[in-house]
């Protein structure tokens, strides 16, 4: 792996956290991912399952995890299996974790190879009545069904072992995961950092008659270059009206001279994802209807940080419409509603928000969880909680006047105020301008 080391004591205190959930009558599996398939032969780069590593720190494919807190020997209360390399698979494929080793990363002492994984799993089904099982129960999941090691092993466990109870192990995992620790965070802000550096290259690189796929080659380098894989997801690179498709991921047109750049990219480090939206002018000039309307998103997205993202406040319910009605006052100042059609609109509290004046320039969430996933887990009553991960995000986009503008960065959620991940990384039209200009 590119980063560096990560403490075990995450890992340990992740699975220790999840054990106290576990009722002593049960035993937890979870499998790692598979190595994803491209077409014929070829495969892509691995990346490790979410809750797998969550609990293990482990980055290799072939990799099991069984937890059975409430076994007489405490040897297997915790078992890591992991794949037994040779010297053919050495030489085609490079390392793999020895016994040893896997201990190190995860702080597990019991480690067996996976072929031992089918002998455990019968013992362990004879002495206990309670299987919990994994699952990917992201609320926004559009993943087919059965593709996954932890997908097949439930059809396979379910059949041969009808008369057992099953948990779902899914909303005990969202429970834990949504509470970022020490250690997540300082590979968030890793990864944030790495972001931050790789913004400060494009400006002194962005300028008219440059490719946006250009733009993308810059950022590449700067983040793997100092440890990332890359990309924490597929990078926006939109100029011009391009900036009004929200997931315009073509990148390849030219940035012409006048037009802003929404940039809506970010770096991941050691599994853990930043997510940054920049928008900046080609020329490194603002026009001033450009500055107007950025001005007017850098205002509801100081709101958000500094006022609306509190401790205990439901997402959708309420803080979205907080935001709504925010942005509903900056269109009315732009000429872009009309703010006799607004006060209509308010005094109808039956009228969906996707219905009103304003979702026609402002039209997706303010804010999700970020982590181990880019929209990571959230809790299921859709509130903000102390330490959760999360983006804010604003954006106003004029598809007539073709441009759109879009703010985000990462923030830890505290009572006594936010942390905000993102803080040096420049963001005020003016410091924008400076740094273009050279300065």
């Amino acid at each position: 792996m590119k980063y560096r080391p990560i403490p075990s004591e995450l890992f340990v205190d992740n699975r220790r956290r999840l054990s106290d959930l576990l009722p002593d009558d049960s035993f937890a599996v979870i499998h790692s991912a598979d190595i994803p398939w491209r077409s014929a032969d070829g495969s892509l780069h691995f990346i490790q399952g979410s809750d797998a590593y969550y609990l293990t720190g482990v980055d290799q494919e072939e990799t099991i995890l069984v937890l059975c807190p409430g076994h007489p020997n405490p040897k297997k209360r915790e078992i890591l299996f992991v794949r037994e390399s040779s010297d053919l698979i050495a030489i085609w494929e490079g390392h793999k974790l020895s016994k040893e080793q896997a201990t190190e990363v995860s702080g597990i002492t019991t480690v067996l190879w996976t072929d031992d994984f089918k002998p455990h799993l019968r013992r362990c089904a004879r002495q206990f009545d309670q299987i919990f099982l994994n699952y990917n129960e992201h609320a926004r999941s559009a993943s087919p069904i059965g593709i996954t090691p932890d997908d097949r092993f439930r059809k396979e466990v379910q059949t041969l072992y009808p008369n057992h109870r099953y948990g779902r192990l899914g909303p005990l995992m969202h429970q834990l995961r949504v509470v970022k620790s020490k250690h997540e965070v300082e590979k968030l802000q890793k990864a944030c950092d790495i972001t931050a550096d790789g913004f400060a290259r494009l400006l002194n690189f962005v300028k008219p008659g440059v490719l946006e796929y250009e733009v993308e080659a810059e950022l590449i380098h700067e983040f793997v270059r100092q440890g990332s894989r890359g990309f924490a997801y597929e990078p926006i690179i939109a100029s011009g009206k391009n900036a009004c498709v929200l997931h315009y991921l073509t990148n390849d047109q030219v940035c012409q001279d006048g037009d802003l750049l929404l940039l809506d990219v970010a770096a991941e480090y050691a599994n853990y994802n930043a997510d940054l939206t920049r928008t900046i002018p080609v020329n490194g000039k603002y026009t001033p209807r450009q500055r107007d309307v950025y001005n007017a998103v850098l205002r509801i997205f100081r709101l958000c940080i500094d006022e609306l993202v509190v401790p205990g406040k439901h997402m959708k319910d309420v803080y979205h419409k907080e935001v709504a009605r925010a942005t509903e006052d900056e269109l009315i100042a732009l000429g872009l509603i009309d703010a006799d059609v607004v006060a209509k609109e308010r005094e109808d509290d039956e009228l969906p928000e996707e219905k009103r004046a304003y979702r026609k320039y402002f039209m997706h969430g303010v804010s999700h969880s970020l982590g181990i996933d880019v929209h990571d887990v959230t809790p299921v009553e859709g509130i903000f909680v102390e330490d959760m991960c999360v983006t804010v995000e604003p954006g106003i986009y004029i598809p007539d006047e073709g441009f759109g503008i879009r703010l985000e960065n990462d923030i830890i959620v505290k009572a006594g105020g936010n942390i905000d991940l993102m803080a040096d990384i420049p963001i005020e039209v003016d410091d924008i301008e400076r740094l273009m200009a050279g300065a």
